[in-house]
């Protein structure tokens, strides 16, 4: 919860700006200020003050204990400029919240953090638990100084400054170590921790023995990801309480898959119990691993309890993103996000000039050129394979007529896929043109290098045939200027030559170009690569020089008239 608190006015209206936008997110505090940031400080995760920043340091300075448990806390100015991150940059995410807020206000988020200032991602917002001198490894990566990574446990990282050797260094280790001077240890979720439980097994008893086990083999409780076990035990308390104290959720499984788990020690109990002849090894082997700790009983008599530990795979992230049409402010959140995220990058080299800018220090660059999206597919999947964070970026939607389905193609369940989706040129060449799209509409593809022309000229002729408006990607190259023109022929043949034509070059870049035509005017050799054709069906209309398609077919009775126009068509 984010509580809200304000002094004036002004200050109050943007603020209620913040609640209406977050609704779900916020709560805002009345009533004289210091009692409102003391109460908000005590049950929020963190704060916007709409107060100046000398007022709510004093305010909060007593109230601060830890920066690992405080509030993030965000000030903004009386007049609406600037979002000040000013206490819980990383750990109370007041960095992330000031950007936020500031794209809302149109205020300028104001950091000092000196990571995100340069930057490089914080070594504690990595989303794994962290341990031993991070403030110096931190300072080493922001001089330059050179810093070792030491990865016992491979885990797909964001780009890090780092080096073989070094007189500091990042440990990413699953096992109970204390960290050496200089050293941060980084503490991936590996761990899969198996629990088998009788009817009414104490929560203590539970832990105890997963503590122990763990401690017995020299590994972290910290790594835990999660504990298995079998549908049936999903409500035993003592293994929902474990978990929770854990801080780690519960997993279940059908008994019939953990049957089919091959396991060392399997038994008749569980099998006569529950349906499966083991629980703790099959519940943390089931999604494959290394066994750390076999099925080891609890020490109480009789024992209730039965657990086992299995370091799980490695599994790298290929995030395939999506970069819009061309212009930054069309390029989403969260396809920044993912680009920053990423170790490495793989894309097209003119896309990679696109979004350079926005990597990070350290983020290791495969580009290549034009005809080598198969070869670039591979190289990001195989780089994910290998542990790693990886983006592989594509113009529009990614998966529009882009590299998603390439990559797909390549991958398999080894390794965790995320689509980041883009505005792909057909929305933003229909944005320029009007509203072509506004009813039922087909993409085709006119170039042939991956598809037959008899396969291309059927799908036209379905188009035509449904009446559906049509846009035409790759319409015409040097090597292929006998398609479009056959394409539009087919078109004719079932609309109008008056038919709306709407032609878009380079949507959103500073050469864009868009214009109006018709089906019969509309001249080939004017479109190339860069262009997107639009071509309306019998209901589409030019209106104040903009291009409609209504959303229903009442409106071909008659002409549009200018109130008409602006309603929304119903079905």
């Amino acid at each position: 919860m984010i509580g809200l608190i304000s002094a004036t006015s002004a200050g109050a209206a943007a603020r209620d700006r913040l609640a209406a936008a977050w609704p779900e997110r916020t709560r805002v505090y009345e009533g004289p200020v210091g009692d409102a940031v003391r109460a908000a400080f005590a049950q929020c995760e963190q704060l916007v003050c709409f107060l100046a920043t000398g007022a709510v340091v004093r305010l909060v300075a007593p109230l601060l204990g830890d920066k690992a448990t405080d509030p993030g806390v965000v000030c903004v100015d009386e007049g609406g400029r600037f979002a000040v991150s000013l206490v819980g940059g990383h750990g109370g995410g007041a960095n992330e919240l000031a950007c936020a807020v500031g794209e809302l206000l149109g205020a300028e988020p104001v950091v000092t953090t000196a990571t995100d200032a340069v930057g490089l991602p914080g070594l504690d917002t990595l989303g794994f638990p962290v341990e031993g001198d991070v403030a110096g490894v931190s300072r080493a990566l922001l001089d330059g100084d050179p810093v070792a990574l030491k990865a016992e446990v491979g885990w797909p990282l964001p780009p890090l400054r780092v080096t073989g050797e070094g007189t500091y260094a990042i440990r990413v280790t699953d096992r109970a170590v204390a960290p050496a001077d200089h050293e941060v240890l980084l503490r991936p979720p590996s761990l899969v921790v198996g629990v088998g439980a009788s009817r009414g097994a104490p929560v203590d008893e539970v832990l105890g023995l997963v503590e122990g086990a763990l401690r017995a083999a020299g590994l972290s409780v910290r790594s835990v990801a999660e504990v298995a076990t079998v549908d049936a035990k999903a409500g035993e308390p003592g293994i929902v309480g474990a978990a929770q104290r854990l801080g780690v959720p519960l997993v279940t499984y059908p008994a019939e898959e953990l049957a089919q788990v091959d396991v060392p020690n399997p038994s008749d109990a569980p099998l006569a119990a529950v349906g499966t002849p083991s629980v703790a090894e099959a519940a943390a082997l089931v999604r494959g691993g290394e066994l750390l700790v076999p099925k080891t009983k609890s020490a109480a008599t009789p024992a209730m309890a039965t657990c086992a530990v299995v370091r799980r795979p490695a599994r790298g992230r290929l995030a395939v993103v999506g970069l819009g049409p061309g212009a930054r402010d069309l390029l989403t959140p969260r396809a920044k996000a993912e680009l920053q995220r990423a170790s490495v990058l793989v894309g097209l080299d003119q896309y990679v000039d696109q979004i350079r800018d926005l990597l990070r220090p350290g983020t290791q660059v495969l580009e290549s050129g034009l005809g080598a999206e198969e070869e670039r597919a591979r190289t990001a999947v195989a780089q994910a394979r290998k542990g790693r964070a990886v983006a592989l970026i594509g113009s529009g939607d990614a998966g529009v007529y882009a590299m998603a389905s390439p990559a797909l193609a390549e991958a398999s369940d080894d390794i965790d896929v995320i689509g980041v989706p883009g505005v792909t040129a057909a929305l933003a060449a229909a944005a320029i043109l009007g509203a072509p799209l506004g009813h039922d509409h087909v993409s085709i593809s006119l170039s042939d290098l991956h598809t037959p022309w008899e396969v291309i000229e059927r799908r036209v002729r379905a188009a035509a045939e449904a009446d559906l408006v049509v846009t035409f990607y790759n319409p015409r190259s040097r090597g292929r200027d006998w398609q479009l023109p056959k394409a539009l022929a087919i078109l004719a043949e079932h609309r109008e030559p008056t038919t709306p034509v709407g032609v878009v070059r380079n949507a959103s870049r500073p050469d864009e170009s868009g214009r109006l035509t018709t089906l019969a005017a509309l001249d080939p050799a004017t479109v190339d690569m860069m262009t997107v054709v639009t071509v309306g069906n019998t209901a589409t209309r030019q209106i104040a020089g903009r291009m409609v398609t209504p959303r229903g077919y009442r409106w071909q009775a008659a002409p549009v008239s200018g109130s008409a126009a602006g309603q929304e068509g119903t079905e």
